[in-house]
């Protein structure tokens, strides 16, 4: 018996689309489909709201990187200027 890797993984990626589709129609049923509306919004609000934390977090650094690079600048600019007076 040959035992192939990828058919499994189909077979999961398959179950879970199928898991997430009796998921949503029971929303559906259960809340309704303006709720299960607001549900997925809310999810794909924060959604968003994570890639914007992850984003700013990452231009956070390269400022803070940029302004200790311009500090030993200013610094070294500071003693020149000091030095020719």
């Amino acid at each position: 018996m040959v035992y192939c890797l990828h058919t499994t993984i189909w077979e999961c990626r398959m179950a879970g689309f199928y898991l997430l589709m009796l998921t949503i129609v029971a929303l559906v049923a259960f809340a309704g489909y303006d709720e299960t509306m607001k549900l997925v919004i809310y999810a794909d609000l924060q959604i968003r709201y994570a890639f914007v934390k992850i984003q700013m977090k990452w231009m956070g650094w390269k400022l803070k990187r940029q302004l200790v690079k311009d500090t030993t600048n200013f610094e070294k600019f500071l003693k020149e200027y000091e030095d020719g007076q």
